[in-house]
């Protein structure tokens, strides 16, 4: 069998780099896991859940996320407006990754 050079490799072309540009980062995780377990979530639901996150920070990752067609905002025409998040398609086709990411952390979470 020969072996990879791993000079000649290049991680950004990976399916996992790709993975991971997209659902990196503090939050992104969290917000994805909570739309997994709880659908449809509106805004200050999402930051109870999360806790201590900015009105700001959290706004700017549900729109990466949307842009990344991993979650849909729903706007209802209500005063006060009324939104709700949920997972898409696409979305939904990450809850086996982030199914194995939880049966690990509770297989290997310190007693």
């Amino acid at each position: 069998m020969e072996r990879k050079k791993i000079a000649e490799a290049d991680f950004s072309q990976t399916g996992y780099s790709y993975t991971l540009s997209l659902i990196s980062g503090k939050y992104k995780p969290v917000i994805l896991y909570c739309l997994m377990e709880y659908q449809p979530v509106r805004f200050n639901e999402m930051q109870r859940y999360l806790g201590k996150v900015a009105d700001k920070t959290l706004s700017q990752n549900l729109k990466e996320l949307e842009a990344d067609g991993l979650i849909r905002r729903k706007m209802y025409p209500e005063v006060p407006p009324k939104v709700e998040y949920t997972l898409t398609e696409r979305g939904q086709s990450l809850v086996a990754v982030l199914d194995k990411l939880c049966d690990w952390g509770m297989e290997n979470r310190p007693d």
